[in-house]
């Protein structure tokens, strides 16, 4: 299928009549076109561009302010300061030209005026935080404040709609804390962690800190939050990602599972084809900024930022630290199936194939039947192991020849698909389906997935899909937002109840492609051409290469034969039954981590949850403490059977009340770790220890947690919808002797919790802490019960 082929643009050769030059026509035409496409999307995001630094007002208010200026100043009414008659002496012209003149450039001045007065109010506006901590469940009262910020907001941000990067210009910097009141939610954070010895030890350190070298260092990160756009998340980037030399495989990526309650069709091509071309209508809609940003609340919006790097991004490694490579476009993707890798064409002939046209360049890889190159089957293996020996095989390997042009072909692609040879099972009478459907995603077989890619596309032989994602580049969060495109995708326009097979599914995108599936489960549509064939990657691997290959497949393989994985679906109850009970779902949940992590270690341990600090630009996350003082005063009631009903609820709510405070300081920009990170980084710069930074940094998160979002889009109904449920995704352990839990709330009834750890630690065991936490689910809902008994009983007796 995929013969060599060579062909070059021109040539030319000396002659006795002098030179004689030779074009390939087809090719010059091909170069043509693609320039012809640059240019276009040059424009297309110059245009964007002024859109959004004149954002919230359009040009088209422009032409009007004009037309006004111009109209007011011939009438002979003075525009403010009689501005366009001290302009129009200075102009070209005759006096009627150059008075029109003058009345534009006044136009564009006093136009420029407002909309920068609007876009500064609106930054001012949208450092107001007070919002944030009202509550807004049915009986609460919104402050006067806060309901004129609402307003205020509204007002300014209500003019014209707005594209994917228009609130940029708009949002604050992330706030610098003070050492004092990071220090002081630190040393309350870890009081329940300390004995009474242990405690005062870090007050001292504390105090020592604060009193000295604190200052110094405090001095260059306010310069820091004052020249740069966020104090933290360059750093972020380059320290927690970058620098880190273990292997991505299992340390760093995460996976993201189907939505599992569906199943379109079983044909591995078409449900590839019809994806793909999903993630390529999202990725113009990025690239036209069409894309809407997400609003917080319909008000408040987030830093899009992380989405520029979504597609056609590499992480490329290095001896001390990667990098991250960005190209501005892709025309193709890389396949990978039975260890083989294909270059496939995605844009042809002035558009994106349709999904059709795509499955059939599926098929013929899938029917395909070359033999791999000697050592291109685990060549991905080289992204799964130590970083450092990755990047000197590559510097000695791939700098040259057909493995540097294959490799480019690789990177340079928009993203990467694996055509698994496996199915992808979900059986909820069989759990371990899930389980091995989760550990396919994480890991795979540790050479067929392209780990430095910004994600790696996966579909099973029956049709399911997955994803594995790169960290560095971006949070969870954007990757699920496309992730809930694609899945709504197939989604909309669908009877939620219909059978899956049988019904032709039919829908129109943005192309007007037809996409869905026939009754025998194809691509519906008809080819309006025959698409480019896929080509065969080629490779020269030496010897040399070969061991490096086998070495890091090595490393890779113990990796993944030491996860233990479990997914476990929580179906007796979800936060429809949380919000009864008046207390926020990630509160409820962190709780319940919390009781289940108590009776699995019998002691209390440092808990790191993930939340977003988006509502600052550039930002990223920050760290919550879910281990507090008042939720291990209620774990410690909830075991002492002595303990009375009324208390143990008192002592729940009083927790989950101190988790929300938390979380929202952490979204605020009020966290503890970010901060003290960064004063870390900068000890490090001038070559001070801190006996209290060492100390803070080197404590082990023996409980990582996170929380997938859900919702992000508002084409995603889950009420109309109901089988349209994502169950998420999840994460490798982080402490070698911990759990990694990722939770995703998906709907009314139903939670999925994604539990890793190490099958070499004799401390974990993933299945058993599963079933911790359906116990502590269960025994928090007889609490909620018990007590509305109780005070039923009490009123009646009353």
């Amino acid at each position: 299928m995929a013969e060599a082929h060579s062909a070059v643009a021109f040539s030319f050769s000396i002659t006795h009549e002098g030179w004689d030059v030779n074009f390939d026509r087809e090719v010059l035409h091909l170069v043509w076109q693609s320039g012809i496409r640059s240019w276009k999307k040059r424009f297309f995001r110059f245009q964007n561009n002024i859109k959004n630094g004149v954002y919230p007002a359009s040009l088209q208010s422009l032409w009007l302010t004009a037309a006004i200026v111009a109209a007011i100043h011939f009438v002979g009414y003075k525009v403010p300061y009689d501005l366009v008659g001290k302009v129009a002496p200075y102009l070209p012209g005759s006096s009627i030209t150059a008075h029109l003149a003058g009345s534009f450039l006044v136009a564009v001045l006093l136009w420029l005026f407002v909309i920068y007065t609007i876009r500064y109010t609106l930054k001012l506006l949208l450092i107001y935080k007070g919002w944030m901590y009202e509550s807004r469940g049915k009986g609460s009262s919104i402050s006067l404040k806060t309901k004129l910020w609402v307003a205020g907001v509204k007002l300014l941000s209500g003019w014209s709609l707005p594209m994917l990067y228009s609130f940029q210009g708009s949002l604050p910097r992330l706030p610098l804390p003070s050492v004092e009141d990071t220090i002081q939610r630190y040393l309350r954070s870890v009081r329940p962690l300390l004995n009474d010895e242990d405690y005062a030890r870090m007050e001292r350190h504390s105090n020592e800190f604060k009193s000295g070298i604190a200052v110094k260092l405090q001095r260059y990160l306010i310069l820091k939050s004052w020249w740069s756009t966020n104090y933290v998340s360059d750093w972020w980037e380059e320290y927690v990602y970058l620098r880190g030399r273990s292997p991505l495989m299992v340390n760093s990526n995460f996976y993201g599972i189907d939505a599992i309650l569906m199943h379109p069709t079983k044909v591995q091509a078409a449900r590839a084809a019809t994806t793909i071309h999903s993630c390529l209508q999202y990725r113009r809609l990025i690239e036209r900024q069409e894309l809407e940003p997400i609003l917080v609340q319909g008000i408040v919006p987030l830093c899009s930022w992380q989405y520029e790097r979504l597609f056609n991004t590499t992480r490329i490694p290095g001896i001390e630290t990667d990098k991250i490579v960005h190209v501005q476009d892709s025309k193709h993707i890389v396949v990978y199936h039975k260890g083989r890798y294909f270059k496939v064409l995605i844009y042809h002939r002035h558009r994106i194939l349709h999904p059709c046209e795509i499955e059939q360049q599926i098929q013929q890889i899938l029917d395909d039947q070359s033999p791999p190159a000697v050592g291109e089957e685990k060549l991905a293996a080289l992204t799964a192991g130590e970083r450092s020996v990755w990047a000197r095989a590559r510097a000695e390997y791939f700098s040259k020849g057909i493995n540097k042009a294959s490799l480019d072909l690789i990177e340079k692609a928009a993203f990467v698909v694996a055509l698994d040879d496996i199915p992808y099972e979900f059986d909820q009478a069989h759990p371990e389906k899930l389980d091995h459907y989760g550990r396919i995603l994480l890991h795979g077989k540790g050479y067929d997935r392209w780990f430095d890619k910004s994600f790696t596309l996966c579909i099973g032989s029956n049709g399911r899909i997955g994803f594995n994602a790169e960290h560095a580049w971006a949070d969870a969060a954007v990757v699920s937002h496309l992730w809930e495109y694609v899945v709504s995708e197939e989604a909309m326009n669908i009877e939620a109840d219909a059978p899956v097979m049988g019904h032709l599914w039919e829908y129109c995108v943005a192309t007007e492609a037809e996409t869905g599936y026939t009754k025998d489960g194809r691509s519906i549509g008809t080819p309006e051409f025959t698409p480019p064939a896929p080509a065969h990657l080629q490779w020269d691997m030496t010897p040399e290469c070969l061991k490096a290959i086998e070495g890091s497949y090595s490393v890779a393989e113990r990796l993944l034969n030491d996860v233990d994985l479990r997914i476990y679906v929580h179906d007796a109850y979800g936060k429809g039954f949380m919000k009864i009970c008046r207390v926020s779902p990630d509160a409820y949940i962190q709780m319940a981590l919390q009781l289940a992590y108590y009776r699995d270690a019998g002691k209390f341990s440092l808990t790191y949850e993930a939340s977003m600090t988006r509502l600052f630009r550039e930002g990223r996350t920050e760290t919550v403490r879910p281990c507090t003082i008042e939720s291990a005063a209620w774990v410690k009631a909830m075991e002492d059977k002595s303990s009375p009903v009324e208390e143990r609820f008192k002592l729940l709510m009083k927790a989950a009340a101190r988790h929300q405070i938390g979380y929202q300081d952490a979204m605020c920009g009020k966290g503890i770790d970010r901060h003290l990170f960064c004063l870390y980084v900068v000890s490090k710069y001038l070559e001070v220890d801190s006996p209290f930074l060492k100390e803070v940094l080197s404590e082990p998160w023996k409980l990582s947690t996170s929380q997938t979002p859900h919702g992000q889009t508002s084409r995603l109904n889950l009420k109309k919808y109901p089988n349209c449920i994502s169950a998420g995704g999840g994460f490798g352990p982080v402490a070698d002797d911990g759990y990694g839990v990722s939770y995703i709330i998906a709907g009314e009834d139903i939670i999925f919790f994604h539990i890793s750890s190490k099958k070499s630690s004799p401390d974990t065991n993933s299945a058993l802490f599963a079933n911790r936490i359906e116990k502590a689910l269960a025994d928090m809902r007889d609490l909620f019960l018990q007590y509305k008994k109780s005070q039923q009983h009490k009123n009646g007796s009353t």
